[in-house]
């Protein structure tokens, strides 16, 4: 069952009235949350016309104040964003958060995967899954993604070396027929795609899924278009997805369609793009902040954030799948971001 099916405007006219609800159970279940609504003038029973005008949380808020909707003895499990100690969000969720995160997960990526689970390369060690109450971001995206694929080999040994053994070995068994790589994208690339391109391996039977940004490919020219015209020319890989998420929001991934170059979003969720000077929404081709859209969050008010990072609405209702087809520019510098942030902050 696909989730990339509702033209734009089916989806706002679906999730808007699931968002209101979510707005008045966190607020009846944070106490935090209410205190930021009253602070930012959406008290109870405010009416909402557009999905844009529903209060959005600066995502900045979860690495210094403790939201949360459930009480701690249902805690199941805590999420932890990458970030130096002390400055990492916290994500709480009670067992059906938990199992819907990784429902709606599973139901997005099937997109592009197919219903059956494929043999599985994981670009990483399995050292970052040691913990498993408390995870990193890339720790919960591996695992995350791990129910996903079966015969499962890690290209990566305890040392965090690729293990040119291992992946001939998974190449000599599934080689063949489809297989799942997944991998942070600086990751894949340099030991993945590097490994291949130097012992000649063929990974044209591969599905590649990957995220994590290029900040650490910059210095080497890699931006999206070179990343696929080198898989594609030096190991025969061509079906490649990018994808955007964040541990705040976990459970919802926006999906590189199969043209690449655009992100599309699940039927349940949608993005708004912000002037960072008004906050007030932006039409396609003009860039500005991104603010995510979910109806999954219930044990914790993160289902309306404002990100730190920059992009742009490429077109509506105009690609391979419906709804808003966007890209991801880079980070706003920490400086402009930090008004919102900071009313907010004070606010609660």
């Amino acid at each position: 069952m696909s989730v990339f099916t509702l033209p734009q405007p089916e989806r706002e006219a679906r999730l808007l009235p699931r968002l209101v609800e979510l707005t008045e159970r966190h607020r009846a279940r944070s106490t935090a949350y209410a205190n930021i609504l009253a602070a930012t003038g959406h008290g109870p029973g405010r009416p909402y016309a557009r999905i844009s005008d529903l209060p959005w949380l600066p995502v900045r808020l979860f690495k210094t104040h403790e939201l949360k909707s459930i009480p701690d003895d249902e805690v199941f499990k805590v999420l932890t964003s990458s970030g130096t100690t002390g400055d990492v969000s916290r994500i709480y969720l009670d067992r059906a958060a938990a199992a819907a995160q990784t429902r709606m997960l599973g139901q997005t990526l099937q997109a592009v995967l197919g219903p059956k689970r494929l043999p599985m390369l994981i670009v990483d060690t399995t050292a970052i899954i040691k913990d498993r109450r408390s995870f990193s971001a890339r720790g919960a995206g591996v695992l995350g993604m791990v129910t996903f694929g079966r015969d499962h080999v890690w290209a990566l040994d305890d040392a965090g070396e690729p293990d040119l053994q291992a992946v001939r070995g998974f190449l000599a068994r599934h080689g063949d027929r489809p297989f799942l790589v997944f991998g942070f994208t600086f990751m894949v690339w340099l030991h993945l795609y590097e490994l291949a391109r130097a012992h000649g391996l063929d990974l044209s039977n591969g599905i590649l899924v990957h995220s994590g940004g290029w900040k650490k490919l910059v210095d080497r020219r890699v931006d999206n278009a070179e990343f696929r015209r080198a898989f594609r020319d030096d190991t025969g890989l061509t079906r490649i997805h990018n994808f955007y998420g964040m541990v705040e929001q976990i459970g919802v991934v926006y999906l590189e369609g199969p043209e690449g170059g655009s992100l599309y979003c699940p039927d349940f969720a949608d993005v708004v793009i912000r002037d960072p000077g008004t906050w007030e929404p932006l039409p396609p081709g003009e860039p500005g902040l991104v603010e995510v859209i979910s109806t999954l969050p219930e044990s914790y008010p993160g289902h309306l954030l404002l990100t730190e990072d920059l992009g742009v609405i490429d077109g509506v209702d105009d690609g391979a799948w419906p709804g808003k087809r966007f890209s991801i520019l880079g980070r706003l510098p920490r400086a402009e971001a930090r008004g919102c942030s900071d009313t907010l902050v004070g606010a609660s």
